[in-house]
């Protein structure tokens, strides 16, 4: 700067830039800690589906594949405890991250109790389904986690990749509550019907959250999803679904095929982990490519603005040199300053087109996020307000949009504008559907 002090204007325009990169890097360390809670996840998913299968009591030569299990799921525990201490908890950037936060805590007090329940089920001392139960808040826990990160980054094509990887992520996880149903029925000989049910409302969540991260991922993590949809695992998966449905109290079926049951889609949520994978890399890459990019332009800009401050010192120094002339020899007065000027606005019109256009792209990648939190809350609403269990609220959610040939967010965004403080049935406004 050549010893001399920059305007304000430019000053400020040049701290708004470096804000920008601040919370990039900040961006990129959450980020970091998302693709480490990723593989946490798939860990718990893994100890939960052997634990189903030993709670079983159909195959106990599976305790030492558990014992295993459990003991990676503890590593990569420690690795993301590790992360969360290097947290800055004081620092100025923690103010907007309330949300977050909590959803950490959360989990990690749902993590601290995770060593009680492997006792347990080692000791058979819980049912499969409680012991499932269990795991899924765990784990659920976490992947609000990753929610809360991609609902509060403020980089567009981060944001793409965080919501990417949540709804595979989600996706993965309603595969695997789909797993330790599938084996707690063929356990049982036949699937009742509210176990077909909830296997029907698993697959087709599934379906949305496959749909929306496909809307967002890289072609190359795409490409490893239709190769797994296309494989020999996935249709032999299907097929057994099928005989699923087929089964009853009057059509039982021989209890080992909840090994085959759980081999099958043990090997389709590995598979699943690949494209996890993909777009773990995918998301730290762009981390990476946006930080490189905005230090480039704020390299450029501190260049231009210095530039700008150059002229205005001449500027300046053209109206000293003025004052102490005489008037027939003082330069125009809109000279280098009017100069000055236009260039400084012509920088803040630049400036906030590019901000105007993040917000635009920013409001986009977010919308999927707002979707599902409407959806969210319609299904509390209608627990709270009709005593439905949270399958049941889904349930009635989705027979009310195949009835009126909605979406599922539009009819969820319908119930919410209807709740005003006025309570009132939505059955009769959406269309009735009754209780199991």
């Amino acid at each position: 700067m050549h010893g001399r002090k920059m305007p304000a204007t430019l000053r400020f325009m040049l701290a708004s830039r470096r804000s920008e990169l601040l919370g990039l890097e900040d961006l990129a360390r959450t980020c970091e800690l998302v693709t480490r809670i990723s593989q946490l996840v798939h860990a718990l998913q893994k100890e939960r589906g052997y634990s189903n299968i030993y709670l079983s009591g159909n195959a106990p030569h599976q305790r030492q594949q558990l014992d295993v299990l459990s003991l990676e799921a503890e590593a990569l525990e420690r690795e993301v405890r590790l992360d969360l201490d290097r947290i800055d908890l004081d620092a100025v950037s923690s103010a907007d991250k309330t949300r977050l936060f909590t959803r950490i805590a959360y989990a990690l007090h749902s993590l601290d109790e995770l060593p009680a329940l492997r006792r347990r089920i080692r000791e058979h001392a819980i049912s499969m389904q409680d012991a499932t139960a269990t795991l899924v808040r765990l784990i659920g826990g976490l992947l609000s986690v990753v929610f809360e990160a991609a609902d509060t980054a403020a980089d567009p094509d981060i944001t793409r990749c965080l919501v990417a990887l949540f709804n595979f992520m989600q996706g993965k996880e309603l595969a695997g509550q789909e797993r330790a149903l599938g084996v707690v029925g063929f356990a049982s000989g036949y699937f009742r019907a509210d176990m077909l049910e909830r296997l029907e409302h698993l697959l087709e969540g599934q379906e949305r959250c496959f749909a929306t991260f496909s809307r967002f991922a890289s072609p190359a993590a795409q490409a490893l999803w239709q190769a797994l949809c296309a494989s020999e695992t996935n249709i032999n998966a299907c097929r057994l679904r099928d005989i699923a449905r087929r089964t009853s109290p009057g059509a039982a079926v021989e209890p080992q095929l909840c090994e085959l049951w759980f081999e099958l889609h043990t090997h389709r949520i590995d598979a699943m982990k690949q494209v996890e994978t993909r777009l773990e890399q995918d998301l730290l890459q762009q981390c990476r490519y946006s930080i490189e990019r905005i230090r480039k332009d704020l390299q450029s800009h501190r260049k231009l603005l210095d530039g700008i401050a150059d002229m205005h010192a001449a500027a300046e120094q053209a109206k000293l040199f003025s004052v102490q002339a005489s008037d027939l020899d003082a330069p125009p007065p809109d000279g280098m300053t009017a100069m000055v000027a236009r260039s400084t606005l012509e920088l803040l019109l630049t400036q906030s087109v590019r901000l105007q256009g993040l917000n635009e792209e920013l409001r986009e990648a977010r919308q999927a996020l707002d979707e599902r939190k409407q959806v969210e809350r319609a299904k509390q609403q209608l627990m709270r307000q009709q005593g439905f269990s949270e399958g049941e609220a889904y349930s009635w959610l989705r027979q009310a949009a195949m009835n009126q040939g909605l979406r599922l967010e539009e009819v969820a965004q319908r119930l919410l504008a209807l709740a005003q403080p006025a309570e009132r049935a939505p059955a009769r406004t959406l269309g009735h559907r009754s209780r199991h």
